[in-house]
């Protein structure tokens, strides 16, 4: 069993809320129906997490018994508190490296803004130097 909570609260990036749609069609001529994401998390949030799963699993014979396996709740509270739930820790990510060039250029980038904090710096005590000399 696979048991999600909180699905009311899955955020998305992006202009994700508005230009992402789920559409569906009634089975009449001209009836394509579509809702957007905003939408449908304000009607049923448990769903746009059920599809979200359901179409990345490979459509087989296996596919209608993963789904049952599959429990969404909007909230925090659900009916298997008399049962120990493992929360999943999401393994670290996998970053590949940048492509040589523009590690190059990354690093370019941050030995010049070094450069300039260093320039504004030394600028600045060469003139308290100058201030204090005068003044003494």
């Amino acid at each position: 069993m696979c048991i999600v909570l909180n699905a009311k609260d899955i955020c998305v990036t992006g202009r994700k809320l508005t230009n992402k749609f789920y559409r569906w069609h009634t089975g009449y001529v001209g009836h394509l129906k579509e809702r957007s994401l905003k939408d449908q998390m304000a009607k049923d949030p448990t769903e746009v997490i059920r599809k979200a799963v359901l179409r990345m699993l490979p459509r087989n014979k296996l596919r209608d018994d993963r789904d049952r396996k599959l429990r969404i709740f909007a909230g925090n509270e659900h009916p298997f508190g008399d049962k120990l739930l493992e929360p999943y820790v999401m393994p670290p990510r996998q970053v590949r490296e940048l492509r040589p060039r523009a590690r190059r250029a990354m690093i370019r980038a941050q030995k010049k803004a070094e450069q300039q904090e260093d320039g504004k710096a030394t600028y600045k005590g060469k003139k308290r130097e100058e201030q204090t000399v005068l003044t003494t």
